[in-house]
């Protein structure tokens, strides 16, 4: 199983892969998956150490890398900074430089885009984001390879997001979505939507809608994330009453197409931005997109690290 052609890099976000790394990186993904599935083993990396530092909060990131790594043969260290000197003014690009004599790659959670970038450029090994407040690539992927399994070859199709369009998972979804050759329509009101300068600056058939019945017709996947995410506690009033109209509830997916999908990267608030019976109805995936996090990953880091 070749392995090998990202050995090296950095996943900091979707634009770092080529569309046609993307989609060898996924059928990698799907074989790992079906691997796992029937109980074959896959110890593609060997002895190889993975670390993880977390300055967010996090369940499936975390579970998925975690137990990723050890399915692969290779083990991971969880961190937090309170557990590292960095809770003791260590710099970021010192620990960088330290882990990087330690272990194969570094996976990062953290809050700023920036501080990724620095822990990147002073490391020797490959750093992959785990989260960032620009950026989730791996949300992306585990987010791309669910629309595949439901929906089949993805260009052509359409993938309706709604409500924050200007969030991190927003943010790379669509990159991922356009890439594969999906038209991507983003539901948003003023002062939620990427600028003109990203938009266009992200290629692809990414378009802007005022009205999400719009957005929704005919779409193919339909996609939310929650109002307020991390470090937004403060607006969450403001952000509920601005952002209502873009709940995805039933009238919302009964304009999309028959064979839609519903995708929310979770945690979920049944009854804000998700209607509770569209969360856990038949056209969910959100649990396969949640357990694909972990074959995706896999993927990423045996392409990275092998």
């Amino acid at each position: 199983m070749e392995t090998t052609s990202l050995r090296g890099r950095d996943y900091l976000e979707v634009d770092d892969l080529t569309v046609e790394e993307l989609g060898g990186l996924l059928d990698l993904a799907d074989r790992l998956k079906a691997m796992q599935r029937a109980r074959r083993p896959h110890r593609l990396l060997p002895e190889r150490s993975l670390a993880m530092i977390f300055e967010r909060a996090s369940t499936r990131t975390r579970v998925s890398f975690e137990v990723g790594m050890h399915q692969l043969g290779g083990s991971a260290v969880p961190l937090t900074a309170s557990q590292t000197q960095l809770g003791r003014g260590e710099s970021l690009a010192d620990t960088g430089r330290v882990l990087s004599r330690y272990v194969d790659a570094i996976v990062f959670r953290t809050g700023p885009h920036e501080r990724l970038v620095e822990l990147a450029e002073a490391t020797d090994v490959p750093v992959v984001n785990a989260l960032t407040e620009r950026h989730h690539p791996c949300q992306a992927l585990a987010d791309v390879q669910t629309l595949r399994e439901r929906l089949g070859r993805l260009a052509g199709k359409r993938l309706a997001w709604f409500g924050d369009g200007d969030n991190n998972v927003c943010r790379s979804l669509t990159a991922a979505a356009a890439m594969l050759g999906m038209t991507v329509v983003i539901a948003a009101p003023e002062g939620y939507r990427p600028s003109t300068d990203e938009l266009a600056a992200a290629g692809g058939d990414i378009s802007v809608a005022d009205d999400p019945a719009e957005a929704a017709a005919g779409a193919h996947a339909l996609v939310t994330d929650v109002w307020t995410s991390m470090g937004q506690e403060e607006e969450r009033e403001r952000r509920l009453r601005d952002l209502a109209p873009f709940r995805v509830d039933a009238a919302l997916a009964a304009a999309a197409a028959p064979e839609h999908v519903i995708l929310h990267c979770l945690p979920a608030h049944p009854g804000e931005e998700i209607a509770e019976e569209v969360l856990y109805g038949p056209h969910s995936a959100v649990w396969d997109e949640a357990e694909n996090r972990l074959h995706a990953q896999k993927a990423l880091l045996a392409r990275l690290v092998a």
